[in-house]
C-alpha cells in the first residue's frame, strides 16, 4: 500500500505543474522553433542584422538575416 500511495503522490505532483510552461523543455522548443522554411527562429524581438518576415504565433515573430530577405523572385 505504501507504493501505491507514493505513485498517487507522484503523479498528484506531476499534474498540478503546468505542461509547456515549465522546465528545460520550454527552452530547448524556444531555442529550436524555426519558420520559414528553416531559415527564420521564432523569438519575441529580432536581432540587429535580421528583420521580422512573418509572426510565428501571437507572442513571436519570424526573424529572418536580413540577407535572406533581400533575394529578388525571377519572373
Amino acid at each position: 500500500w505504501k507504493d501505491l500511495w507514493t505513485v498517487r503522490a507522484v503523479f498528484l505532483l506531476g499534474s498540478l505543474v503546468p505542461r509547456g510552461v515549465s522546465g528545460p523543455n520550454t527552452y530547448i522548443r524556444t531555442a529550436f522553433s524555426t519558420c520559414w522554411g528553416g531559415k527564420g527562429v521564432c523569438r519575441k524581438l529580432c536581432g540587429g542584422n535580421e528583420d521580422y518576415h512573418i509572426f510565428c504565433d501571437v507572442r513571436r515573430l519570424c526573424c529572418v538575416n536580413k540577407k535572406l530577405l533581400n533575394v529578388r523572385v525571377r519572373r
